[in-house]
C-alpha cells in the first residue's frame, strides 16, 4: 500500500466510483429500442460504455454518433427515460457504504465531482441517502469546464473551504486522474469502476485501489 499525505478532504467521481448507475443508464437507452419495436440488447453490452453517458449509450443502442441528424432528439429522449428512473436499479458499489460511513465518522469533509449534468446529479443525490452530507457536489455544468480540466475539482475544494493541495481525488477514469493532478490533489484510481481494465496503472495516479475498503486502510482508519 503506497504512502500518501493525510488529506483534509476527499472528493470522488460519482458514476463508476461511488455508484453503479450502468443498469439504469442501459435501461434508459434500451427503452428507445423497444419503444421502436426493436429487440432489447443485453445489458452487458451497455455496461462498458456507462462512463460515456448518452454518447456511449446511443452508440451501443443504435450505433449512433453525435454527428447523426437525429442524435439530439434521441439524446433528449434518452435523458427523459433516465430522469424517470435515476435510482431504480442504481446502487453503491460494494464497500462504498462502509467507506462513506468511515469518512463521516471521522469528520472528514468529502464531496462529489462528476461530469454528469446537474439535471441528474442533484435529484440522484437526494434520492440516495448514502450520498447526503457532502461538503461539495460539482456537476458537469457547475463550471464552464468538465474533467479532465482541473476547474471542477478546484471548485469542489473552494466549496468545502479546503486547500486543493491537501485533498485527495478518487475516480475510475483517466480524466479523473488528469483533473485531480492538474488541480494539485493526490489522485487515487478506483480499479473497481467501469474503466479499471483500461490500463489503469498507466494513468499516473498516486495509488490504484481494487476495492473501497483499501481507501479506509490508506487513511489509517479502522473499518
Amino acid at each position: 500500500m503506497p504512502s500518501l499525505f493525510a488529506p483534509q478532504a476527499i472528493f470522488f467521481d460519482l458514476d463508476g466510483t461511488l455508484i453503479d448507475s450502468a443498469p439504469d443508464l442501459g435501461a434508459a437507452a434500451d427503452k428507445l429500442r423497444t419503444d421502436r419495436g426493436l429487440p432489447s440488447i443485453d445489458y452487458e453490452r451497455y455496461r462498458p460504455m456507462a462512463g460515456a453517458g448518452a454518447r456511449g449509450m446511443l452508440q451501443i443502442a443504435f450505433e449512433m454518433k453525435p454527428d447523426h441528424a437525429d442524435y439530439e432528439a434521441f439524446r433528449e429522449e434518452f435523458y427523459v427515460n433516465y430522469e424517470r428512473n435515476l435510482t431504480a436499479r442504481t446502487f453503491a458499489f460494494d464497500g462504498v457504504s462502509e467507506l462513506l460511513f468511515a469518512i463521516k465518522r471521522n469528520n472528514m469533509p468529502w464531496g462529489i465531482v462528476t461530469n454528469k449534468s446537474k439535471r441528474f446529479t442533484d435529484p440522484l443525490v437526494v434520492q440516495m441517502p448514502l450520498l447526503h452530507g457532502a461538503a461539495a457536489v460539482i456537476s458537469g455544468d457547475s463550471t464552464p469546464h468538465t474533467k479532465p480540466h482541473p476547474e471542477p475539482v478546484l471548485a469542489a475544494a473552494r466549496m468545502a473551504g479546503i486547500d486543493p493541495r491537501k485533498c485527495w481525488y478518487v475516480g475510475d477514469d483517466k480524466r479523473d486522474i488528469d483533473s485531480g493532478r492538474a488541480a494539485g490533489m493526490a489522485t487515487i484510481a478506483a480499479n473497481w469502476g467501469y474503466l479499471g481494465e483500461h490500463a489503469v496503472h498507466s494513468w499516473g495516479a498516486d495509488a490504484v485501489l481494487d476495492q473501497p475498503a483499501q481507501l479506509i486502510e490508506l487513511l489509517g482508519w479502522s473499518a
